[in-house]
């Protein structure tokens, strides 16, 4: 690990400002930065310690939604009887991922900025453009079974590792921040990320210093039903192969409102509207499920070793479909 100075933050605002610096990373958990320094992935001049500040509460919304402070830790936002009454979805996806020990350390804004478990991008000998700009994508050729089939580029075909991010995607969900010159907005969880295009190194719409300090979460869908559903290698502690949030319901046989998002298939938590439009107001069939399926999937590539992700994804969408419609 390369030698770093280390200043702790008093508010947000000051992190805020501490962090404009080029070379300057938040600290909070640091359950995956750490690990990016230990292999000199991330090499940062300077650490800002947000981990003290007031930001980590559960709050209700005047709209019935919930506002989650960004260093809420995910053991503490899966076990909230707000959350896993009115946002199963959530619960489940937090519960999915990684271990019990992490949970207790990684939080909210963290989780959502994970950077891609891409072999090459964690190996410092190999190309990675997302790493080195320029230097090439070892993976496209090279041992790719956990990477995108969707929104992938030239450039890179890493994928997103998060499961909470899955879900918030879902739900909805959006960013609050605060820029080091005081401003705050609220970014829309979809126009949170970017795709790679010819800068993979750029993941999010996030500029220098900009401070998660929240995140928000609309009044939940009356009577809908709620589901993750995470395909991986092993039952614990192994990222999304394929993974479904889902946030269903219906009237009668027809489905009258959809969210669907999905993990371990592109550099974000993907949705789609198309397939969301392909089964609102349609009766809850085999059929329609399929439909739903081919909208995901059009665009779908494989470079290999990930090529058996495009019937698993259908597969799993299928199933997802028929249990969140109780078909």
């Amino acid at each position: 690990m390369k030698l770093f100075s280390y200043t702790r933050a008093e508010s947000a605002e000051a992190a805020a400002r501490a962090g404009a610096g080029g070379a300057t990373r938040f600290i909070a958990g640091g359950t995956n930065l750490v690990d990016l320094m230990k292999l000199q992935v991330e090499t940062p001049e300077t650490l800002v310690d947000i981990s003290r500040l007031p930001l980590d509460r559960i709050e209700e919304r005047e709209d019935g939604g919930l506002t989650i402070g960004a260093l809420v830790p995910n053991s503490d936002l899966a076990a909230d009887a707000r959350v896993t009454d009115r946002y199963e979805v959530l619960a489940r996806a937090l519960l999915a991922g990684a271990s019990g020990q992490l949970r207790n350390k990684a939080t909210t804004g963290g989780n959502l900025l994970q950077r891609t478990r891409c072999y090459y991008f964690y190996d410092v000998a190999t190309p990675c453009n997302k790493r080195v700009p320029g230097s090439g994508c070892a993976a496209r050729e090279g041992y790719n079974r956990i990477l995108a089939v969707l929104g992938t580029s030239e450039k890179c075909i890493a994928t997103h590792p998060s499961d909470m991010a899955v879900a918030m995607r879902a739900l909805d969900a959006t960013v609050v921040t605060l820029k080091p010159d005081g401003d705050r907005r609220r970014i829309a969880l979809g126009d949170f990320y970017r795709l790679p295009g010819d800068t993979p190194e750029v993941e999010t719409v996030l500029e220098p210093g900009e401070l998660i300090t929240a995140v928000e979460l609309p009044a939940p869908v009356a009577g809908a039903r709620h589901l993750y559903r995470k395909v991986r290698d092993r039952a614990s502690y192994a990222f999304a192969l394929v993974s479904v949030a889902g946030v269903v319901a219906t009237e009668g046989d027809t489905v009258t409102s959809a969210a669907l998002a999905f993990g371990g298939l592109g550099p974000m938590p993907w949705r789609n509207p198309e397939v969301e439009a392909a089964i609102v107001g349609r009766p809850a069939s085999d059929e329609t499920f399929a439909a739903a399926a081919d909208a995901l999937l059009a665009d779908a590539r494989g470079f290999g070793s990930n090529d058996f992700k495009i019937p698993l994804a259908r597969r799993t969408l299928i199933a997802s479909l028929r249990e969140l419609t109780g078909k």
